[in-house]
């Protein structure tokens, strides 16, 4: 399981310029899932319908993972836009990130070396000043323990970053906790060393 953070793009981030008369649009994207990648793809396909091109890439997963990754040159010579935007992509430090870069066709050939320049150039330039934020990945746990444990586990969940998800009340109580993955392991430690080993707890599957 992946625990590390990483940043992400905080949200739809687009630029634009002008090279040799073609005009360029970059548009940016968050991208958590291959299939929330695709369908930016799509809407922004549709957004600029007339365009000559629609060229794309995205990685899915922490930055420089080829894992879920994809490319598109749209209609462009093979290997002169979707490699180099995949390629800017992976070198970027930022990860669940999708870009389309549309291009008006202004009646100036690029040839290739023209065309890979343009188009890494174009996502660099849209990912110096993109907005980011950090994604952290988290498990979801769930623990029962006794009533005495409770006001000192409360205690524990701030300094671990751990969010109560649900709170059950019986014989024990329940809860169930989101927690940075990172944090998983010192919580474990934490959470028997508290109770004196009197305590259930059952690693959920990872939240995304």
């Amino acid at each position: 399981m992946e625990g590390k953070r990483y940043l992400v793009p905080a949200r739809l981030h687009r630029v634009e310029q002008e090279l040799q008369r073609s005009r360029f649009i970059t548009t940016v994207a968050p991208a958590p899932t291959v299939e929330e990648a695709k369908a930016f793809i799509t809407r922004v396909r549709e957004e600029f319908a007339d365009a000559n091109h629609n060229c794309w890439a995205y990685v899915v997963g922490p930055p420089g993972s080829t894992g879920m990754a994809g490319m598109s040159d749209d209609g462009e010579p093979h290997g002169t836009a979707g490699r180099p935007m995949l390629t800017a992509l992976l070198h970027s430090g930022v990860g669940d990130v999708a870009v389309v870069v549309t291009r008006y066709f202004g009646g100036t050939l690029l040839g290739k070396g023209g065309l890979v320049r343009a188009y890494t150039g174009c996502v660099q330039q849209a990912l110096e000043n993109l907005p980011t934020t950090e994604r952290v990945r988290k498990a979801r746990l769930r623990i029962e323990l006794e009533y005495a444990s409770v006001d000192g586990v409360r205690r524990m969940l701030a300094a671990h970053e751990a969010e109560t998800l649900s709170e059950e009340y019986a014989a024990t109580v329940g809860y169930q906790l989101a927690i940075p993955v990172t944090r998983l392991e010192a919580f474990q430690a934490a959470l028997l060393d508290l109770t004196n080993g009197q305590v259930l707890l059952e690693v959920l599957d990872p939240e995304e």
